[in-house]
């Protein structure tokens, strides 16, 4: 019992150790595909090469490297007899050490370092909060749910029926027999639940590496919002001039050509909300992804329907890709009508995956 307990106390500290070693180099794993990759059905595989593992090193007292003869220079434990070219070594070398980490524990450290507030749900939806509620009577069950009334009408009808009960002495003794118990039954309640809505253009100018970038801060985005959330739904839909709804495969590898007009991303995305997810029963989060090159005379037309989009949701998020062909100006009109919904819109420029810290930190660290 006493070796269990000192292995679960080294165990912690490990753990503590690993977390403080991702925690120190999140930046990295962020910016990183591989993650997303090693993903289980709940677990994360993590490489630490950089986490040293204290062992033990046995040798005499008094002798060691830097002891006894030799001279500044000298190699150490130089062998003359070596041949000139070494041959391929068959002893094991230092490897890289992997752990496994649950997505929640990898998005609490990551919320941690980014400083991220928690996330302030504001719709309800029927889904798996449970609740216990009494809702029938039972005969067996802890002496704290015992029925008075029940458990007292038991015992006269028992003392009644057997000629022991005297009205002119009306004492009522339960036995075992006569006590009856509050029963309860699991129901469900409504909780919290949110969808997430990715909006990507896939116009001639978003190439593959465009897209790689919506992939990596799509992950991350997801694996923060499923600890806020007990039920997170996803939808996607892509655009270039005309926007439709597909599934997450399609979204994520779908080439396509053309010209580009936000607003009909915007347009299928407002459909979705009000056919599937009425903004009172749900938290709603539109992501959309573009280069931000939009045909000139659809801005106005795409800001109108921004407009309505962040009325309906908790958070509107506008991320701009550096694409094949430079930078688009849409940004700068989502900047600036940013500064009238009281941080209910949040924007980021993601030129390349050392961007995305700052995209993470921009979309989710409003708190909405």
């Amino acid at each position: 019992m006493m070796m269990a307990k000192h292995i679960e106390v080294d165990r912690a500290r490990f753990r503590k150790i690993v977390k403080g070693a991702v925690r120190s180099g999140i930046r990295k794993y962020l910016s990183h595909g591989e993650l997303i990759g090693r993903k289980g059905k709940d677990l994360v595989s993590i490489p630490l090469p950089q986490l040293d593992i204290p062992r033990f090193r046995f040798g005499k007292a008094g002798q060691g490297v830097g002891q006894g003869e030799g001279n500044v220079g000298d190699p150490v434990a130089y062998d003359p007899n070596a041949p000139d070219n070494p041959q391929a070594g068959s002893d094991p070398g230092e490897h890289v050490l992997e752990v496994e980490l649950t997505l929640e524990e990898l998005a609490r450290i990551m919320g941690e370092e980014l400083e991220l507030p928690n996330v302030e749900p504001r719709g309800k939806k029927n889904i798996a909060a449970e609740k216990d509620k009494y809702t029938g009577i039972s005969k067996t069950g802890p002496e704290s749910l015992r029925h008075f009334k029940r458990t007292f009408r038991e015992a006269m009808k028992r003392q009644i029926i057997s000629g022991t009960y005297d009205p002119q002495d009306p004492r009522v003794w339960p036995v075992k027999e006569d006590k009856r118990y509050r029963s309860w039954k699991t129901t469900f309640e409504p909780e919290s639940n949110a969808v997430i809505i990715y909006m990507m253009d896939v116009s001639g100018s978003m190439g593959d590496t465009q897209k790689e970038l919506v992939r990596l801060t799509s992950f991350w985005i997801d694996t923060w919002l499923s600890t806020q959330y007990k039920g997170v739904d996803r939808r996607y839909i892509i655009h270039d001039a005309l926007a439709r709804e597909v599934d997450r495969e399609t979204f994520f590898h779908t080439k396509e050509s053309g010209g580009t007009k936000i607003s009909s991303a915007y347009e299928a995305c407002l459909k979705l909300i009000d056919e599937s997810f009425p903004a009172q029963e749900y938290n709603i989060y539109p992501f959309h992804f573009t280069d931000g090159d939009n045909f000139n005379n659809d801005d106005d037309q795409a800001m109108a329907l921004l407009a309505q989009l962040v009325d309906r949701s908790n958070l509107f998020s506008y991320g701009q890709v550096e694409g094949l062909y430079g930078m688009g100006k849409f940004l700068a009109r989502v900047r600036t009508a940013a500064e009238g919904y009281d941080g209910r819109v949040a924007t980021a420029l993601i030129k390349n995956r050392d961007d995305i810290y700052g995209a993470l930190k921009s979309f989710l660290g409003t708190g909405h």
